[in-house]
């Protein structure tokens, strides 16, 4: 059995960690109930969007930037959205996961992948993987800035428009609920292509003035926006929320294991007195 003086060290050790975990815990919550909140607020504009570019998909529409074309698939551009920092529970090896997944089966169609991350984690990740192109890189840190923001979607749509890709997707990490959350490929490019979603009567029988075309060179670009920018906010809202349920299990851990260290330095104590008191006992018989 350890030593007093060893667990009683040990005791303040873990307490000091748990403190540590605790205050990073209470920081994702605050976090997590911001990025929720504009998640949440942003998704119905989300959906709408993209019933919009499903109806002019459907309706054959032809903007002058071809973003509805359909072409051989012979280059794909994958953005892949991670966190910066860890201690985020499985948040960015499951994104990794999903990202390996879509590169293996583009190796397995013959189809060359572009890669654009956003996060450190899978920047760092992408590093060490071998023959994967990656065109471009970006922090979270960056993404409030909205000449960072703009050149993620230049890179994409522009890459499309020059015939360099035949589609554009988006892994990240979609939030259900503070303990739900999945890792999903969102189809970007050609635009307007979500198998099993119905479009509503009134989207389908929407006008377009002054005229279809007018409105697609207005409206387009904007919307296929508004859908990757909703993938950040999804992936910030899981990042933080993952983070604070990790914090949360590590704060509950350190507090069991101080219980358990304090137990067996109740032990050693009264194994220390108790063996004091035997040699006590002892040396008044041997005196007497």
């Amino acid at each position: 059995m350890a030593s007093v003086s060893k667990l009683k060290s040990r005791i303040r050790s873990v307490s000091s960690t748990k403190q540590i975990t605790g205050a990073m815990e209470l920081v994702s919550a605050s976090k997590m109930r911001r990025a929720v909140k504009q998640t949440m607020d942003s998704e119905p504009f989300h959906d709408h969007a993209s019933l919009i570019l499903m109806n002019l998909a459907n309706q054959e529409a032809h903007d002058k930037y071809g973003f509805f074309e359909h072409r051989q698939l012979k280059t794909r551009l994958i953005l892949v959205i991670s966190s910066d920092t860890g201690l985020a529970g499985a948040y960015n090896s499951n994104v990794a996961k999903k990202l390996i997944a879509e590169l293996e089966r583009d190796r397995e169609r013959g189809v060359q992948t572009l890669v654009l991350t956003l996060g450190r984690k899978v920047s760092s990740f992408v590093s060490r993987l071998e023959h994967v192109e990656v065109i471009g890189t970006y922090n979270n840190s960056d993404i409030n800035s909205t000449i960072h923001r703009e050149a993620i979607y230049t890179t994409i749509f522009e890459k499309y428009r020059q015939k360099e890709i035949d589609a554009a997707d988006i892994i990240y990490t979609k939030f259900n609920s503070a303990v739900n959350q999945e890792v999903r490929t969102w189809h970007l490019l050609p635009a307007g292509h979500i198998p099993g979603v119905e479009i509503p009567i009134s989207i389908q029988n929407a006008k377009f003035e002054p005229s279809r075309g007018q409105v697609l060179d207005a409206v387009v670009e904007w919307l296929l926006n508004v859908q990757v920018a909703q993938a950040i906010s999804d992936s910030a809202a899981a990042e933080f929320s993952q983070r604070m349920l990790a914090m949360k299990n590590a704060t509950d851990n350190a507090e069991e294991l101080v219980e358990d260290l304090t137990l067996a330095m109740n032990k050693a104590r009264q194994s220390a007195i108790t063996n004091e008191l035997i040699d006590i006992n002892a040396g008044a018989m041997a005196v007497s």
